[in-house]
């Protein structure tokens, strides 16, 4: 199967060109930006931090939020430790990147979509696995949204 077949929202389309614009070091110093700049869990959801959702593939520990909004979008809210800028920067991109996405839009992203980024030329094949493990999680939580709407 093509993994470059699916559909990346907007934002998360202009984040990935920003990326693939940056050389080598470049790279590092963008995704450690995207780190530095994740917001804090707001107050409703650490009040609810029990009821996040642990990503047990990431060898990091990360805990993530999903919620929908009004107009049927979705936000993802993340904890992650400040002692792993890396996994950081990727929970930070996909937060950041997928804002207000549908459920069938976070699962029309293609797996592998961080290839476009070139980060896989400055940092490791595990390393990359955490991008790819975050973004199987929140299509899982997209699929319960779904599931969760059907239900009468």
């Amino acid at each position: 199967m093509d993994e470059s077949v699916g559909s990346i929202p907007p934002r998360l389309q202009e984040i990935v060109e920003e990326f693939s614009w940056c050389e080598g070091r470049e790279k590092l110093e963008l995704l450690l930006e995207f780190s530095e700049k994740m917001p804090p869990l707001p107050e409703r959801i650490r009040a609810r931090r029990d009821e996040m959702d642990q990503v047990h593939e990431c060898m990091t520990p990360v805990s993530v939020y999903a919620e929908m909004d009004d107009n049927g979008g979705m936000g993802f809210y993340f904890d992650v430790p400040p002692e792993s800028p890396t996994v950081r920067g990727y929970a930070a991109i996909l937060a950041e990147g997928t804002q207000g996405a549908t459920p069938e839009a976070i699962l029309s992203i293609p797996r592998d979509f961080y290839l476009q980024m070139g980060l896989h030329q400055v940092l490791s094949q595990q390393r990359m696995n955490g991008m790819a493990a975050i973004l199987a999680h929140m299509k899982r939580l997209a699929v319960k949204k779904i599931k969760s709407k059907e239900t009468p």
